[in-house]
């Protein structure tokens, strides 16, 4: 009998786990889509955590923000929490950036990301940052707008899911953006969030 509860006990955890699993910021492995890129490479090999090198590669303005993006989707995330926007926090601070929030928009997004794959369960903070990254982006990014976007759309998962669907289909159908992302990587995100659609009326 104790046998049988432990194990509808494990696969009540497996379930529940690969029920949250299912979302916007865990289900659009866009990083597939670079996968010739170096640095998506290196992102690869750092068992899901940031180290000097892919940390010194995301505040260089000269990298595109689209390869910035990808290396954090390809660190990905943990069902038990990660401490990568921490690591970045740190590094940003001992490279003369003392305010997170007067930073690029391009630092802003990465560590709203970040901080949204630490723990996808609490995005408040995380979609401040993404905001505040949109509001700063004067090129009119396409990857930071979807980025924004999905991490807006994970919370949406709590109370609308036709919401999820979107606030992501808006910056896809928006012409004025620049499209700084592979056609790839966009088909990978919309591959899962087009699933939403059916909750619009």
């Amino acid at each position: 009998m104790k046998k049988h509860l432990i194990i509808v006990l494990t696969l009540g955890l497996l379930i529940s786990q690969n029920i949250f699993a299912d979302s916007p910021l865990t289900s659009t492995a866009f990083s597939k889509a670079y996968k010739d890129s170096k640095i998506v490479q290196l992102a690869s090999q750092a068992e899901g955590k940031l180290n000097k090198e892919l940390m010194d590669y995301l505040i260089d303005k000269k990298n595109p923000i689209e390869l910035k993006v990808a290396l954090i989707n390809e660190l990905s995330w943990d069902f038990n929490g990660k401490n990568n926007s921490e690591l970045f926090s740190e590094y940003l601070k001992k490279n003369k950036v003392k305010n997170i929030n007067k930073a690029s928009a391009d630092i802003l997004i990465c560590y709203a990301y970040l901080k949204a794959l630490d723990n996808y369960f609490e995005v408040d903070e995380a979609i401040t940052y993404a905001q505040k990254a949109k509001a700063k982006n004067k090129k009119k990014s396409y990857t930071i707008n979807i980025i924004c976007a999905l991490i807006e759309a994970q919370k949406a998962m709590d109370s609308n899911w036709c919401n999820v669907y979107t606030l992501t289909n808006d910056v896809r159908i928006d012409e004025t953006l620049t499209k700084d992302m592979k056609e790839e990587a966009v088909n990978i995100i919309f591959e899962y969030m087009d699933i939403y659609k059916d909750y619009c009326s």
